[in-house]
């Protein structure tokens, strides 16, 4: 601010003195070409009265007719050159202004030489004046720029020291700390806003990993102790029936396992390690084919399965992932709809969905079921890994397709886009 406020004055300083300069030389020439005229037209006396006549405060004007000077001033400066060329000389006058500075030159006329000159002090007060009044202003620039400056630095200082100190408290691992955000809305607030959606993530990704590690152990805890039970018995056992018990208890650690072959897999799939079989898919042949491998397991638990297609589309996606996704979505449906319950496919274009008429999905409960390994609790006591939904979705994601769930007044509709 304070370069910017010296460039300007400066600017004006020199805008000054060019305009100065402008008048000055406009002024003689005005005057140089009116006395050229004059003595052309007027005889020597006439020319002498003329020159009398003239108004100081115009110009001041001097000719030495024979021995006497004529005109504003009682000498004639030596060595003054002529005009347009000028040159700087004082005079001494009686009034309280005793010393005046003049700007002139000679101007060769019929009668000869005539000296031209106007004064040029008060124009050189005037910039003294300007020189000085512009000093005290960039002083004074100075000095509020640093005061201002100064106080800035100290409201950025503050906020720095504010967010240093929140920042050691999450790092103590108080992780539902926040940046506060200003009125202001500038880069801070900018910054602060960006630290708190990195915050809310990790925030929510740690409550799902503590959320994953509760629904393990809960959901691991019941095998395991079997396991831990049976071979406990097993020792105890009659030999004709170790066999059918090493046959429970590796039926135990097959679900063990499954669960976490599942995490793993979903992990590459989410991840984008597992590289997808592109090729060109109708959704009208995948939906048939999901027909008819779950009719069968329809049919063993007296519910009714039907396939509507509307329109057919073609989509680019891996084959086996996609059926995955949407047997695992039918046989959700056949299992948790109950016996006796009627399920539909409906394909319309780009979008499928899967109706059920069965207990549903609460409102609250619709995003959770895709958390890994969430189960809701009326599920607790079927047989599952809780990671079926969570690998939909990620299978979805991965052929940019989006899943949502709604009420079908009663039961649970399904919807997925492409």
């Amino acid at each position: 601010m304070t370069v910017i406020i010296g460039a300007l004055l400066f600017t004006l300083y020199r805008q000054l003195i060019i305009e100065q300069q402008y008048q000055v030389t406009q002024s003689l020439e005005s005057e140089t070409q009116r006395y050229q005229q004059l003595a052309l037209t007027v005889d020597r006396r006439s020319f002498a009265a003329q020159i009398r006549a003239a108004d100081p405060q115009t110009a001041l004007i001097a000719w030495r007719d024979s021995y006497d000077m004529v005109g504003a001033l009682s000498f004639m400066p030596e060595d003054m050159p002529m005009l347009p060329q000028t040159r700087d000389f004082p005079i001494l006058t009686g009034g309280p202004d005793k010393l005046h500075i003049l700007t002139g030159g000679l101007v060769m006329t019929r009668y000869g030489p005539v000296l031209i000159a106007t004064r040029t002090d008060n124009l050189a007060t005037l910039i003294d004046k300007f020189i000085s009044a512009a000093a005290t202003a960039v002083m004074l620039t100075i000095v509020l720029t640093l005061a201002f400056g100064y106080l800035f630095s100290k409201a950025i200082l503050r906020r720095l020291v504010q967010y240093n100190r929140l920042s050691e408290q999450i790092e103590r691992g108080h992780y539902n700390t926040r940046l506060p955000l200003s009125w202001r809305q500038d880069e801070f607030d900018m910054l602060a806003l960006q630290f708190n959606n990195v915050l809310d993530i990790l925030e929510n990704n740690l409550l799902a990993v503590r959320g994953a590690t509760d629904n393990i152990a809960h959901d691991l805890r019941t095998p395991l102790s079997h396991i831990r039970i049976g071979l406990e018995e097993l020792a105890s056992k009659p030999s004709d029936e170790i066999s059918e018990g090493c046959a429970i208890l590796t039926e135990e650690l097959d679900h063990c396992l499954a669960t976490f072959d599942a995490m793993l897999s979903l992990t590459r799939i989410e991840e984008g390690q597992q590289t997808l079989d592109l090729q060109e898919l109708s959704l009208a042949q995948l939906c048939t084919d999901l027909l008819d491998m779950a009719d069968a397991v329809a049919e063993s638990n007296e519910q009714t399965l039907s396939l509507s297609l509307l329109s057919d589309y073609k989509v680019f996606g891996d084959k086996y992932l996609l059926f995955q996704a949407l047997y695992n979505l039918v046989d959700n449906a056949m299992k948790y709809s109950g016996q006796g319950a009627r399920i539909e496919i409906i394909q319309s274009g780009p979008q499928i969905q899967i109706r059920d008429n069965g207990p549903g999905i609460p409102d609250d409960s619709k995003e959770r079921v895709f958390e890994r390994l969430v189960r809701l609790d009326p599920s607790r006591h079927l047989q599952g890994t809780g990671l079926g939904l969570s690998m939909v979705k990620a299978i979805l994601s991965r052929h940019n397709a989006k899943i949502t769930l709604t009420d079908n007044h009663p039961g649970l509709v399904v919807t997925i886009t492409f």
